[in-house]
């Protein structure tokens, strides 16, 4: 065990450099949304009546926030693919995302090859490999993010806010600079309240991550922002903290999950309620309500509320701050947050199936 006030033994304990990366996240946002805005070569977005955002893992999760930010507001669905295949609807009129950070993820690439044959508007969004060499033999515009990050899950501002700005460079959203402007400065603020040098006792990263201990996390968000965040956070205890964790959001876990949470279940379980001010009010109320559920079930809960005024920021403060969590989780445990050996040995398999 490493005590997270031990600033030495957590800098030791972590190789890889992964409390850096999560710290950059405030700089990935600026640089991602200009990368995004100055793409060229990408195709009109005149007369689309769908949006795809194909990826895998965390290149696709700037699909999930731009569907958290515009699915509400937008004309036209936005989906996030996760699978080899596009959907059936998919046609000249959909705007299909082949999002894929190391630009060699099959899923991303499968569904790229699929929608050039449908023809689809393709927007290719990497950092090169494969999938950037595709869209230049294909003679297609490509949103390029940084190279050389070890851990593409450290990326989330470059890609997510890259996809941002490159619809925002399409016309499909309107400008939002000042959000990001805003989103930028809240996430600089909570970088020095939850960085390593803060003791635990003024830090509530360390804190969070000392009270789940040995409980199993379980992720509760509102529909929208709060559940794109949740989402973060449950891969985030998967990939830095190497334990299970679990996902969901109200209003649709009151008409399931909250069945689940029976007198004793809740024993080994934490829960963590993401909260913020824009909360549709029924949500806001049934936030509480649900929360008793649980803990009555003897889970241990917390409220974690979101900064900033614009959902953008809002939704970020939120990540970042699981992004801590959970990375403080894995070095309180003495576990490099790093490696991912569940994933390269499944990698390893699959390329020698027959």
């Amino acid at each position: 065990m490493i005590d997270l006030d031990d600033v030495a033994s957590l800098r030791g304990g972590d190789p890889g450099g992964m409390l850096d990366l999560v710290a950059g996240l405030a700089g990935q946002v600026g640089d991602g949304y200009e990368s995004g805005l100055i793409a060229t070569g990408l195709p009109s977005a005149d007369g689309i009546s769908a949006i795809v955002v194909c990826g895998m893992g965390s290149s696709a999760v700037g699909g999930d926030i731009l569907r958290a930010l515009f699915g509400g507001r937008l004309r036209m669905p936005i989906e996030v693919n996760r699978t080899p295949e596009l959907p059936a609807y998919c046609g000249p009129h959909t705007l299909v995302v082949a999002s894929s950070y190391s630009g060699g993820t099959a899923e991303t690439l499968a569904c790229f090859d699929e929608a050039l044959e449908r023809g689809c508007r393709v927007v290719p969004l990497t950092s090169g490999g494969a999938l950037a060499d595709a869209a230049a033999r294909a003679g297609l515009g490509t949103i390029r993010v940084p190279a050389g990050f070890v851990a593409p899950r450290s990326t989330l501002g470059y890609t997510s806010l890259a996809l941002l700005g490159g619809f925002e460079a399409l016309g499909v959203i309107p400008s939002i600079r000042d959000d990001v402007d805003e989103a930028a400065t809240e996430l600089e603020a909570l970088t020095t309240k939850l960085g390593p040098d803060v003791p635990s006792a003024e830090n509530p990263a360390k804190r969070l991550a000392a009270a789940i201990g040995e409980r199993v996390p379980v992720i509760w968000g509102a529909e929208g922002i709060s559940a794109a965040a949740a989402y973060r956070w449950r891969t985030q205890f998967h990939e830095n903290a190497k334990i299970p964790a679990f996902a969901s959001s109200l209003p649709e876990l009151d008409h399931n999950e909250v069945v689940g949470w029976a007198a004793g279940r809740g024993d080994g379980f934490f829960l963590v309620a993401l909260r913020h001010d824009g909360e549709h009010p029924d949500v806001a109320l049934r936030f509480p309500l649900s929360i008793a559920f649980a803990t009555e079930a003897g889970a241990l809960a917390e409220q974690v509320w979101a900064a900033g005024r614009s959902s953008l920021a809002r939704l970020l403060s939120l990540v970042l701050m699981g992004d801590y969590v959970a990375t403080y989780h894995a070095l309180g445990r003495s576990i490099d947050p790093m490696p991912i050996a569940a994933i390269d040995r499944l990698k390893a398999a699959l390329a020698e199936a027959p």
